[in-house]
Order: C-alpha cells, then structure tokens, then sequence
C-alpha cells in the first residue's frame, strides 16, 4: 500500500469508514435532529451543528493547502467556528451535513493527487508537512466525533 493510499485510508476512517475504534466524524451525525444540532451543552459552549462546519471549515482549510486553493473561498462568509441556532432551518442543517461531505470529497482529491515527496514538503506558509496536515484533519475529525458524541448523550439525557 502507497503512504498516500495509507493517508487516503486514515483520512476515510476518520470520517466515514468502518474502523475499530468507534464511530467516525460521519457515524456521529446518525439520529441527530434539527433540535440536537442547536442544542448547547451549557452557554457559551458549541453546539453539533457548529461542530460539523466546523469540521468542514478545517477539511477547507487543509483541502486550500495541499491544493493550492485561493484563501477567501469557502462556502460560507467567517473563518473557524460559525454560529448555528435557528431550530427552525432544518434546510440549512441539511446543508451544512451536505457541506461536510463536499468538503471531505475535495480534500480526499487533493490527497489522491499529492506526489509521495510532496509529503516531506512544508504547506506554504505553513509550519507543518503535507503529511502532518493530512494526519492532523483526520485527528480533528475523530476528536469533534467524540465531542458530538458526548453532547448527543448529553442531550438525550
């Protein structure tokens, strides 16, 4: 197996594919309502839906780096966290899921067409390799998949 095959396998399982320890970035969005997507924990805490754009915030981010992408051109207006409320627009939770998952496909491309000495490379104004980056998304992914997973319980309780 290519280190990027082995990239493109971790990055998966972190989002989307079976792996053995424990549900994925994708997996914990299973059963979430419009209702659990705005629900905060305590105030001034994130809630699920800010967890997901979050989330492809970051893929963005990364996706920008290994592709050479223009700054400025994510799909919504602000940077890192963006707030998520309105428990009345299940259309944009919706498409904040489908954002996600658009998100990672343009990230996995860009890691498909990275060159295996591109890896050792630093990100351009960056500190971090092309490899550091692609392993970091896929920590991020698992660790708001475990934070989303805690709130989700939090909330059923």
């Amino acid at each position: 197996m290519s280190e990027i095959t082995c990239l493109l396998d971790v990055v998966d399982r972190a989002y989307n594919r079976k792996s053995w320890h424990g549900t994925n970035l994708r997996g914990s969005l299973r059963g979430v309502t419009l209702a659990g997507s705005v629900w905060r924990p305590a105030p001034n805490r994130h809630n699920i839906g800010e967890l997901v754009v979050h989330a492809a915030y970051w893929k963005y981010i990364v996706w920008r780096r290994l592709a050479g992408g223009e700054r400025g051109s994510f799909a919504l207006e602000g940077s890192n966290f963006f707030e998520r409320s309105d428990a009345t627009n299940g259309r944009r939770w919706k498409t904040d899921v489908a954002l996600l998952g658009r998100t990672h496909r343009e990230l996995r491309e860009a890691i498909a067409n990275l060159s295996p000495r591109a890896l050792d490379r630093r990100a351009p104004g960056g500190t971090v390799t092309y490899r550091e980056l692609v392993a970091g998304i896929a920590a991020h992914d698992l660790y708001h998949a475990g934070q989303i997973q805690l709130i989700k319980r939090m909330y059923r309780s």
